[in-house]
């Protein structure tokens, strides 16, 4: 099992990109922990994130995450792999922790792919809206330039398995010596040995 580096690995992109799905893929594969600042979010205010925009509303909201996500990206004692949420990067100080802090890894997905994926979503609150495509696209509007701004790495989601996208991550992280080269002690020419 490989360890990551000191730097928090954290997933940024757009709300059903697979920030979460992969993170906990990834976390296992690497040996890190998982953790999931939107349920981190629910755990702290005691309802899900929807009630609470609902309650309070959307900066009040992002008031919290800003603490949270200041918490979850100081350096730990072990390996974390933080999926954030969509709307994270809106605000500067939250860019710069993530850029500064973490190895940051954009999961670039279209809004038309999005859509696919949440049509029948209920419970993502900015997409309860009469036409969730066009939010869709103004959000990528918005924050794709942001998720670009801190991203140390990108990768397409499109329609690769959570396996193949952990494995590009993956990869992406050993070429940059993040991670220790899952096969470094194999013979390079497989034939040879």
């Amino acid at each position: 099992m490989t360890q990551v580096p000191d730097k928090v690995i954290a997933l940024v992109g757009l709300p059903g990109g697979g920030k979460s799905t992969v993170g906990r893929q990834l976390a296992r594969r690497i040996g890190a922990r998982f953790i999931d600042a939107d349920a981190e979010l629910e755990t702290r205010f005691g309802m899900p994130i929807k009630a609470f925009f609902a309650e309070f509303g959307e900066s009040a909201f992002r008031d919290q995450e800003e603490q949270v996500l200041e918490q979850l990206t100081a350096a730990g004692s072990e390996p974390v792999v933080l999926a954030t949420g969509g709307g994270a990067v809106l605000r500067p100080a939250n860019r710069s922790r993530l850029k500064d802090r973490c190895t940051v890894v954009y999961l670039r997905s279209t809004p038309d792919e999005l859509f696919r994926r949440l049509k029948h979503d209920t419970q993502r609150p900015l997409l309860q809206v009469a036409d969730p495509k066009a939010k869709l696209k103004a959000l990528y509007d918005e924050r794709h330039p942001l998720y670009e701004e801190v991203a140390h790495y990108s990768i397409d989601t499109g329609r690769p398995s959570v396996a193949t996208l952990v494995n590009m991550i993956t990869m992406q992280l050993e070429m940059a010596g993040l991670l220790p080269l899952a096969n470094a002690s194999a013979p390079l020419n497989p034939s040879a040995a």
